[in-house]
């Protein structure tokens, strides 16, 4: 039995524990914090309950095709329900706009919300239906750096249609082509911030991911975010893996151009293949100093961060659901000052998820528990302290005018988490959300592969490597590399 080590409890660690669990390894995962999931955790604060990380959960079928893989009924462990409304939109002037989830009802109300013929809306939907379909075996469940990826007949029909995908416009120009409605081109250049990127630099090729949403739907699960955590942790100790938790590797130990294991404080610990679900980034400079650093690679910009508000509050909000977005009225400026200035805009667009709606037991009764996050740089240095208390401030002003609340009043709890925090307890770089931005139209081939091209049983998974970040990519990624080893 090939013993095996994996650097890091994040969802994507412990995804690959169950798949090389099952294949017979024996897997030991090595976790600095004191619990698993990663990003994808919860915190408490008094009487509320709030996910900390990923609130959107899409694509339920990564997380129960692991119960299915492993021969256990999943809805036994898990389960999760289907969404009515996948989001509320709001604007400064006053303009709402609530999504339905299937694309029947989405098609009829745009049109009447937004003054487009619903032909339009739904040749929009097939696109990103089509984009989805071609690129995905290609370029989310396949290594891309292996040429048998490139030998398939996926391969050659996406080749073939690959004027169909955008791939040389941004996403803002191929909306805005689409779409004469500034607000509802708004409102799809948002799906760039899937990967933390920029509109208005990032491919129009991410025009597919709203087919992920209004196309097959958007889920809660019972317990919140955090169950999927839970589920597939315990799934993993059922399976026999082992994990040890406040271990913080210190090095992957290489020699003769062959991974040996790891080395945690003083004590060297021997195995037959590791992977590093840690940030690839912390991956080189904390576990690989010694290596030759593939830096185009490692210093291409990084994707945004953020700072979420974690607040308790007092009074229930019927106009909101469980996501919510309040718009920013300059759109291009709020990704500037990301980009460009590495600030925050003094009108930066909130995201507000209350999973209390969902699941109430989350905040007292009378009561909800504002996420409330906005997009940002990363961590380069920045006087945040200041910076955090004027978008506290812009953000409660823009909430409060946007929804006609005097929200200061209202907030019973407060918990922060700022870019720093994001770095010190995930590792990831700067505290980036998803690794490497998607800015660069070939960013999916810049992305480090999932394994070593010099050393031997070196493999590497998670958001920051191929294919991305976010929990669907990180399933994926796991896959990707199982298969591989």
């Amino acid at each position: 039995m090939q013993k095996t080590i994996i650097v890091g409890a994040g969802i994507a660690g412990i995804a690959t524990s169950i798949r090389l669990a099952v294949k017979g390894y024996e897997v030991h995962v090595y976790e600095g914090n004191s619990y698993p999931g990663g990003k994808l955790t919860s915190i408490e604060k008094g009487d509320f309950r709030f996910d900390a990380g990923p609130s959107l959960f899409t694509l339920p079928k990564l997380v129960t095709e692991l119960f299915d893989l492993c021969g256990e009924a999943s809805d036994k462990h898990f389960s999760y329900i289907r969404k009515d409304i996948i989001c509320n939109y709001f604007w400064n002037d006053g303009f709402r706009y609530s999504m339905p989830s299937s694309v029947n009802e989405i098609t009829k109300s745009i049109s009447q919300n937004f003054n487009i013929n619903e032909s339009e809306i739904l040749k929009y939907l097939n696109r990103s239906q089509r984009k989805y379909e071609l690129t995905n075996s290609i370029f989310i469940e396949k290594s891309l750096h292996k040429l048998s990826t490139y030998f398939s007949f996926d391969t050659l029909k996406a080749f073939l249609q690959s004027y169909k995908l955008d791939l040389f416009k941004s996403l803002h120009s191929t909306n805005r082509k689409s779409f004469k409605n500034e607000k509802l081109t708004q409102l799809f250049d948002r799906f760039a911030t899937y990967n933390g990127s920029s509109p208005y630099k990032t491919s129009g090729i991410l025009s597919m991911i709203p087919y992920l949403e209004m196309g097959l739907g958007t889920y809660f699960p019972k317990g919140g975010m955090k169950s999927i955590t839970n589920s597939l942790y315990e799934l993993a100790l059922r399976q026999g893996v082992n994990f040890h938790f406040n271990q913080m590797v210190d090095e992957i130990i290489i020699k003769e151009n062959k991974t040996k294991g790891v080395r945690i404080q003083n004590n060297n610990i021997a195995s037959d293949l590791v992977i590093s679900n840690m940030d690839i980034f912390s991956t080189y400079h904390k576990l690989l100093p010694y290596l030759t650093h593939p830096n185009r690679i490692l210093n291409q910009e990084r994707s945004s961060s953020a700072l979420i508000f974690y607040w308790g509050i007092k009074g229930v909000h019927p106009e909101l659901d469980l996501h919510n977005i309040l718009f920013s009225s300059d759109y291009k400026g709020e990704f500037d000052y990301i980009f460009e200035k590495k600030d925050i805009h003094q009108d930066p667009t909130v995201y507000i998820n209350i999973s209390s709606k969902c699941n109430t037991s989350d905040a007292p009764e009378g009561c909800e528990n504002w996420f409330v996050m906005i997009n940002t740089p990363g961590d380069i240095g920045q006087d945040w302290d200041t910076l955090i208390a004027t978008a506290k401030q812009n953000v409660i002003d823009k909430i409060s005018s946007v929804l006609k609340i005097d929200l200061a009043s209202i907030i019973l709890e407060e918990s922060i988490l700022d870019p720093r925090l994001i770095a010190s307890r995930t590792q990831s770089h700067q505290g980036s959300l998803y690794g490497t931005s998607s800015n660069n139209r070939y960013s999916a081939f810049y992305r480090h592969p999932n394994f070593s091209t010099k050393i031997e049983n070196l493999y590497f998974v998670g958001g920051s490597v191929h294919p991305g970040g976010g929990i669907p990519l990180c399933l994926n990624s796991a896959k990707i590399v199982s298969n591989l080893i």
